[in-house]
């Protein structure tokens, strides 16, 4: 994953990367659009070079024909424990009712963000962008 700044300077945390870029291709008639992450950087050229899955290695992003731009994104530096935190939705279980799940590890971004991670009751690993609370260890959902 690699955290996307927005052009409006919002930041999205859904997406991080090694390399700090993230490359947008705006779709052509057999491709849809997509997010990909640079792996790194071409040594010869300077361009950022992406995996092409169906060649099964590294390509530069100027070999596609639909590639729009490079983003900026976070690096993750490094993940510690949730410490007994949780996180709290208020409208998100079944049926919209309320959820609150274990923080699984805090991932931490070369900018300094914490971004929690929160794993379900079926093993289904996530961020907790859009959680209404973030709930201390030992403190109740409901208070």
């Amino acid at each position: 994953m690699s955290i996307v700044v927005r052009d409006d300077g919002a930041v999205s945390l859904r997406y991080f990367s090694q390399t700090g870029w993230t490359a947008i291709f705006s779709g052509t008639d057999t491709e849809i659009g997509r997010m990909v992450r640079v792996e790194c950087w071409d040594e010869a050229t300077g361009a950022a070079l992406v995996v092409d899955p169906k060649r099964g290695a590294l390509r530069p992003v100027t070999g596609y024909e639909d590639f729009s731009r490079l983003e900026r994104a976070e690096q993750v530096i490094a993940a510690v424990p949730g410490g007994g935190w949780q996180v709290h939705w208020k409208d998100e279980g079944p049926g919209g009712t309320p959820l609150t799940e274990q923080v699984l590890a805090w991932l931490i971004t070369s900018q300094g963000r914490a971004t929690a991670i929160t794993v379900d009751t079926q093993g289904h690993v996530e961020d907790a962008d859009g959680a209404d609370a973030f709930i201390p260890p030992g403190e109740n959902p409901a208070s």
